[in-house]
């Protein structure tokens, strides 16, 4: 393996780790306003704000993921 391509490999190991602690730190983060909206009875408005801030999260996980995915099977690497 060449220089660039363990570079390439290391930053895309660091990406994927950043993308479990989002995942990870998104559903604790999510789980944990639903219990505390549930417990102070707060407004339905702030719930779905969580929601879509959870689904942000996901949504961008989800896309550097792809992006990890595409770049370690690109046909210059074979």
């Amino acid at each position: 393996m060449t220089e660039p391509e363990r570079d390439q490999t290391a930053k895309d190991s660091a990406q994927a780790r950043l993308v479990a602690v989002v995942i990870a730190v998104t559903m604790l983060g999510w789980l944990g306003f639903q219990w505390v909206g549930g417990q102070y009875d707060l407004p339905p408005k702030y719930a779905f704000l969580a929601d879509l801030a959870a689904i942000a999260a996901m949504i961008w996980s989800l896309v550097v993921t792809w992006r990890i995915w595409r770049r370690r099977n690109a046909p210059s690497q074979r």
